[in-house]
């Protein structure tokens, strides 16, 4: 049924499901004819043309009305077999019958169209939000490391021979620090580019998170150094079989985000798992934690908690979402007892041990 509205069948298909439809219904009044009478099969045939106007054009709803009140005359209403009809009664029923059918299907119909265009129109009012706010993060975000490099190159371009190999050093790390965020950032939109435009491609092959998670650790040096890290993973965990890339990425993303909102000093906890042949990663820290009203919106797009730093797009969170999900996994958010927040991903994957996958 999901298909099928989907993709809805053409014009052709449309008469010939609406003639098929009508024409089980009226086989279906035949066998029942003697038990509810011929006004009962009038309303079967009447709730069949208003089902069809729900997903069907106009043309082969009126068709189908057209037909039904045909075939109700000629098989069911007495003299049964003849397209005469008996009563002054029955003639009122047919003709209301036919009528009541007509105006159904079209107003349905209209109704449709208008839902149709209500929808487009919100669609568009939605991404022209969409856009603005992406326009606006950008402009922000690219405006303090664009401003970084020009005032290093401008220091640079000014003292080029009397500049000391300390300060060259500084601006140089300031170019480097620049060009990472600048980075980062077009990451960030081409990861959002892909979960919108729907073309993401998951590419799965056998991953050690012990490898991930250290590979993904040693992006934030120098920063981690200045919080208590704490890394537990089991010593006998399986491979599991993921795109490294997006879960890396998803874990980036994580630890970044306890990065940008806990005090240097604080903890910061990444432990791995596997339970009932899950993978469960989970992301602590014991810093302030989120307001109860900013749980559910903290995986919305460009959402940032009130009062956290300088920086950031608001995007972290949300691509991580669409990458644990592009998994059919999920990903949960809650406040820890005492302070700080804790976020846990569970993905269903394929597991095998290194011995294992060597006897294959």
């Amino acid at each position: 049924m999901k298909n099928f509205l989907i993709h809805k069948p053409g014009k052709k298909q449309q008469h010939v499901i609406s003639t098929l439809l009508v024409i089980l219904v009226s086989v279906a009044g035949l066998f029942l004819y003697d038990l509810v009478g011929y006004r009962a099969v009038a309303f079967m045939l009447f709730v069949t043309v208003s089902i069809m106007a729900m997903f069907f054009d106009i043309a082969p709803v009126l068709f189908a009305a057209l037909l039904s009140a045909l075939v109700w005359d000629f098989f069911f209403i007495p003299p049964r077999f003849t397209f005469s009809v008996g009563t002054v009664e029955d003639q009122l029923l047919l003709l209301m019958y036919f009528i009541i059918a007509m105006v159904n299907a079209t107003l349905t119909y209209k109704i449709r169209q208008m839902e149709k265009e209500i929808r487009i129109k919100e669609e568009k009012t939605k991404e022209a939000k969409f856009y603005n706010t992406l326009f606006n993060s950008l402009s922000h975000e690219l405006r303090t490391p664009i401003t970084a490099i020009i005032a290093a190159t401008d220091n640079l371009n000014a003292n080029t021979v009397l500049i000391s190999d300390s300060v060259k050093h500084e601006l140089l790390s300031e170019f480097s620090v620049a060009a990472l965020r600048l980075t980062q950032l077009v990451e960030k939109l081409l990861s959002l580019s892909r979960l919108e435009s729907g073309t993401l491609q998951i590419k799965k092959d056998w991953c050690d998170m012990n490898d991930l998670v250290h590979k993904t650790l040693q992006n934030f040096e120098p920063a981690l150094s200045k919080y208590k890290l704490a890394v537990y993973i089991p010593d006998n965990l399986p491979l599991f079989k993921l795109d490294f890339g997006l879960i890396e990425q998803v874990l980036h993303n994580l630890i970044g985000n306890a990065i940008q909102h806990t005090r240097e000093g604080t903890g910061i906890v990444v432990q791995v798992d596997c339970i009932e042949d899950k993978l469960v990663v989970t992301v602590a820290d014991n810093g302030r934690g989120f307001p109860k009203e900013e749980i559910e919106k903290a995986f919305g797009k460009f959402h940032r908690v009130n009062g956290s730093k300088p920086g950031g797009t608001g995007l972290g969170l949300s691509i991580a979402k669409g990458f644990v999900e592009a998994h059919d996994g999920t990903i949960t958010l809650k406040n820890l007892p005492l302070s700080g927040a804790l976020f846990t991903i569970e993905i269903p994957a394929e597991t095998s041990y290194i011995t294992s996958l060597k006897n294959e």
